[in-house]
């Protein structure tokens, strides 16, 4: 199992493809994978059959997955995009830091 530098909740940008410089919050992550899904980013078209009678089936729009290296983390207080660090604190707690502002979140 390998890690993913962002979690869910984080705010992020894609640093290449058909979406970059577009910006999103991470809604899933796949550790296991690799992967994360990003609100408004990579949108597919997927036909969905009805589960059950009178149910209506169609085509909906809906987020795919991208590699996890493909997005960049932005930073709360500086506002751009950047590498994450790590640093423990004095109480023994880990804790993510900017590389470019050196500001904890």
């Amino acid at each position: 199992m390998s890690k993913v530098h962002v979690k869910t909740g984080d705010e992020v940008v894609v640093i290449n493809g058909k979406y970059r410089g577009t910006t999103g919050k991470v809604m899933q992550v796949s550790p296991s994978e690799g992967k994360v899904i990003v609100e408004g980013v990579n949108i597919v078209k997927k036909h969905v059959k009805p589960k059950r009678m009178g149910e209506p089936g169609g085509i909906i729009e809906a987020e795919s997955a991208l590699y996890a290296e493909k997005v960049q983390l932005i930073c709360p207080k500086c506002g751009k995009p950047t590498r994450v660090g790590k640093k423990v604190t004095d109480d023994g707690k880990k804790v993510r830091v900017c590389k470019k502002c050196n500001a904890e979140f």
